[in-house]
């Protein structure tokens, strides 16, 4: 409806009401009822307009799940509330009929999108030497292939086998190596605290520890391969893990006693969820290292190993 039907129907509407004068009036009407925003009903199913600050939307990523709650009139909101405080799951986030509230559905939309960036993008080569790492790379030669192709992430191509020969000392008691894994963005949160407090952990034990690299595009069963070439008693891999809807950033440290090529997973001890919500980064160095100490005194790992 244009400005002259508009017109028109207030005219209409007036004249109807025996409202003297109005027609001149029409006009501003008009312009009133353009300008003016829409209302809200008072029913309370519409939600608040965002609050810019400084120009710039909230950070919806910044929310803590744990203290959301958005379901009206609940009958026992302190239960429901503690029983959140246990994980950081999607539960209390209220419902506009049949589907979610805006909020809670961009939440996930952010969540996922988190969880896309972190599979596809690369660790930044910046960063990996800012860690005094080396880089070496996996079979696969591009992202995709690594995603398409997990056999190709198992194993290192030739010149990578040739760089650690050169590089890495034979036959440390443990080999370290950073690995992007499934998740670039949980190198990056993680590692810097991760690797210092395992390093020193170890050495402070007198465990003789061979030099650490990091590997590219890189799948768990790697490291069986790097603790043959090595000849390390144990191998330990720092890897990125496949990311979720409450995390991007969550950290895996998969352990091996003599790993060997074609070895069984049930070989393999894990320490998992090292995040900023889960193990603590910081922390988590200390416990492997223990883990690792516990696994050269029992000359085991995996389901073999009696924590």
């Amino acid at each position: 409806m244009d400005t002259k039907e508009l017109k028109a129907l207030i005219e209409n509407v007036l004249a109807e009401m025996n409202v003297s004068g109005a027609a001149p009036n029409a006009e501003e009407n008009v312009k009133e009822a353009e300008a003016a925003p829409a209302q809200v009903p008072s029913s309370g199913h519409a939600e608040e307009e965002p609050v810019l600050e400084d120009g710039c939307l909230e950070d919806i990523t910044a929310i803590d799940v744990k203290k959301q709650y958005l379901v009206k009139n609940p009958r026992d909101r302190e239960g429901f509330y503690e029983l959140k405080q246990f994980a950081p799951c999607r539960l209390g986030i209220g419902k506009a009929g049949a589907r979610y509230k805006t909020l809670p559905q961009l939440m996930f939309r952010a969540a996922h999108s988190a969880a896309q960036d972190a599979v596809f993008s690369d660790v930044d080569q910046d960063f990996v030497d800012g860690l005094d790492l080396f880089t070496v790379q996996s079979r696969c030669n591009s992202k995709d292939e690594y995603l398409t192709r997990p056999d190709l992430g198992r194993r290192l191509n030739e010149e990578s086998v040739k760089i650690i020969k050169e590089k890495c000392n034979d036959h440390p008691t443990v080999q370290i190596f950073v690995s992007d894994g499934l998740s670039s963005a949980a190198v990056a949160a993680n590692t810097e605290d991760v690797l210092p407090g395992l390093l020193q952990g170890l050495r402070s034990n007198g465990i003789k520890v061979g030099t650490p690299f990091f590997l590219k595009y890189g799948r768990v069963g790697a490291m069986d391969e790097v603790s043959e070439l090595t000849g390390a008693e144990v191998t330990c891999v720092l890897i990125g893990e496949r990311p979720g809807l409450i995390t991007a950033t969550s950290m895996s440290a998969y352990l091996a006693y003599k790993g060997t090529i074609g070895m069984p997973e049930a070989r393999r001890t894990v320490v998992s969820n090292i995040h900023s919500e889960g193990t603590i980064p910081a922390e988590a160095g200390a416990h492997i290292a223990e883990i690792i100490k516990i696994m050269l005194e029992k000359k085991a790992s995996g389901t073999d190993l009696k924590l």
